[in-house]
Order: structure tokens, then C-alpha cells, then sequence
């Protein structure tokens, strides 16, 4: 497991906007976040992908994720973690760069702001 110096991760991590205190703070009830099919969606395209490029295996991600969950991430609650945790493999793999993640959070940011 690779260590990444990540500003944009970093910054998602110390906003501590965890879905939990998210939703209460919105009065929202249900207890999964609506982006955890989003991020489902995700690995498991990854997993199909993994075969065909440098995307890691279902295998390589999943222990990845559980080697950065129980380490670095550990203070997150799940799903957080395992969205930071894949965030940090696809930074460290070269498949999304610091610059391509900063990008798409500052998008999101502006989306949910606006």
C-alpha cells in the first residue's frame, strides 16, 4: 500500500462532512448516503474494467480499501471510508491525478451550492 500526499483528500477529510451528521443536520432519515450507488457503480466498473487496463483488480481494490479503512481512514465512518480509500488508490495508480480530483469535487461544489 502506497502513502499519497493528497491536498484534495486531505481537505475532504478534514471538512468532516460525514454522512451522518450531513443528514441530520438536513433532517434527512435515510441512513446511506445518496452517492453510495454512485460509488458502487463505480467499483464495480472498475473491477471490469481492471482487466483490460491499470485499474486495480476486484481483488487488489477491495484489499487496498480494507488496508486504508482499518489505517489512515480509520476516523471515517463507512461508506466515507471506502470512498476516500478509493480515491487515494486511483490517485497513487496514476488512473485520476490530484489536479482531475480537485476539479470534479470543486464541480460537485458548485452544483450542490448553486
Amino acid at each position: 500500500m502506497s502513502l499519497v500526499d493528497s491536498a484534495a483528500i486531505k481537505q475532504i477529510v478534514d471538512r468532516n462532512q460525514v454522512w451522518p451528521k450531513m443528514a441530520a443536520k438536513y433532517g434527512v432519515e435515510n441512513p446511506v448516503p445518496p452517492w453510495k450507488t454512485s460509488l458502487d457503480g463505480l467499483c464495480d466498473a472498475l473491477d471490469q474494467a481492471s482487466c483490460d487496463s491499470d485499474a486495480p483488480s476486484f481483488k487488489e481494490r477491495r484489499d487496498e480499501e480494507d488496508a486504508l479503512s482499518a489505517t489512515i481512514y480509520s476516523d471515517l465512518p463507512y461508506p466515507e471510508n471506502q470512498l476516500i480509500s478509493l480515491a487515494h488508490s486511483l490517485i497513487v495508480r496514476g488512473i485520476v491525478t490530484e489536479a482531475e480530483l480537485q476539479q470534479r469535487i470543486s464541480a460537485i461544489r458548485q452544483r450542490l451550492e448553486a
